[in-house]
């Protein structure tokens, strides 16, 4: 069982990948870089002056991998609560389970509707502020969470506050996820 397992690979689902993996935390990420983030030239991503979103992606996935994290190109078929936490099927039969769910999946959240949490096209899925929804250990980040509010870095934001709380509840109290630069 891994301990952490996130649907959909955009800014939202890299961005809580990379903080959890970085803070050893075990975490796969499913995803097949069909994201929105492949047609978009980022001109608004802080720290950037311009980047192709394609470009993002690649640098965004590595830096994941580089850190620990697992990246599947694979689609997800369903997710089921069981009592341990939740069962994820894998296209090709595969089935994998997490105590904990992140859910990046867009404009069409299918699976996190299967699981009952309600869509509004307007104001998406209902979660807290640090993306947990209603559900125990499911979160929601980026545009199924903010629909009419859709921007990467915005997305990225979710995926970290996610991934923070995520860190925060494991260790009973607050995380900062600070690194301090090398001393000379």
């Amino acid at each position: 069982m891994r301990e952490v397992i996130v649907i959909g690979d955009g800014p939202g689902g890299l961005s809580a990948a990379l903080f959890l993996a970085k803070n050893n935390i075990d975490v796969a990420v499913y995803g097949q870089d069909k994201t929105a983030m492949n047609f978009a030239l980022l001109k608004n991503y802080l720290g950037m002056r311009e980047i192709l979103g394609s470009d993002f992606q690649k640098v965004a996935r590595k830096q994941v991998e580089d850190a620990g994290g697992k990246i599947f190109a694979k689609r997800i078929e369903s997710v089921a609560a069981t009592e341990a936490g939740y069962e994820v099927s894998v296209e090709g039969g595969e089935t994998v389970t997490a105590a904990i769910l992140i859910l990046s999946e867009g404009k069409g959240p299918r699976l996190a509707k299967s699981l009952g949490l309600e869509h509004d096209e307007t104001t998406g899925i209902e979660a807290d502020r640090n993306c947990l929804t209603k559900l125990a250990n499911v979160y929601v980040v980026g545009r199924s969470l903010r629909p009419g509010r859709s921007q990467a870095i915005i997305s990225a934001g979710d995926g970290a506050a996610a991934a923070i709380d995520i860190l925060s509840r494991k260790a009973g109290e607050n995380v900062c996820d600070w690194d301090s630069p090398p001393e000379e």
